[in-house]
């Protein structure tokens, strides 16, 4: 049975951030608890509506700003939930957006007013409306594109080496790739520069820090078209 709103002449516009973080071996999911009734109290992702004068992405920037004090984090809209019934209140449309941050990067600018809780994706609390639906579809989206684009360095630190880089990708895909193909991969992209300090702490011989190349970054975005071998078994 479809949700019937009485007398509402209006509908509304909204946005939603589903904000994927990456703690060097976990990634994670940021909630926060809703303030409004209905559903107050019960876990929700970050949303807000959207100003008359303003564009959904501006309105997603704002919002993830004012939730958590985050500024100048990677978003990519992804779908448009619109489905009539899933807001109780009033007819809400939805535009949702997925956000990717490096959560020792950013540990320490996250706002404490709205209490934002990071989650591992297999302990996700029950959330309000079609949130969860909602991650669902915003993980899906992720695979996909970070199977052909390297977006997911946006959830690494400035430097990283090529097992830090191989175990995001193992997170995020939930699977075991083999070690020597993907470093060879990977480096045949062109985008990664190799730095002369090694990480010490994983292993006695160390590994060898690596950068992204910015200046080849717009000019090589298609280069890990071949990085995950069968995506569409993941999607």
């Amino acid at each position: 049975m479809q949700q019937e709103y009485p007398g509402q002449k209006r509908i509304l516009v909204a946005v939603d951030s589903i904000i994927f973080g990456f703690d060097g071996v976990n990634i994670k999911l940021l909630l926060v608890k809703r303030s409004l009734k209905p559903e107050s109290g019960k876990w929700s992702l970050m949303g807000g509506f959207v100003d008359p004068f303003e564009t959904p992405e501006d309105a997603a920037i704002r919002v993830l700003e004012e939730r958590t004090g985050l500024k100048n984090v990677y978003i990519d809209q992804f779908r448009v939930f619109g489905s009539p019934g899933r807001d109780p209140v009033e007819r809400t449309i939805s535009i949702a957006y997925f956000a990717l941050i490096d959560i020792q990067q950013y540990e320490q600018q996250l706002s404490g007013e709205h209490n934002p809780v990071w989650f591992l994706l297999n302990e996700m609390p029950e959330m309000i409306f079609d949130h969860e639906e909602m991650v669902k579809m915003a993980l899906r989206q992720l695979r996909y594109k970070a199977a052909l684009h390297p977006i997911l360095f946006q959830l690494l630190p400035g430097k990283f080496t090529i097992p830090q880089l191989q175990a995001l990708y193992e997170e995020v895909y939930q699977t075991k790739f083999d070690d020597r193909n993907f470093s060879r991969k990977l480096l045949s992209t062109g985008l990664l520069v190799k730095l002369a300090e090694k990480d010490k702490l994983s292993s006695k011989k160390g590994a060898f820090y690596y950068q992204l190349d910015q200046s080849n970054y717009e000019q090589k975005f298609g280069s890990f078209l071949n990085l995950v071998p069968n995506p569409d078994k993941f999607f």
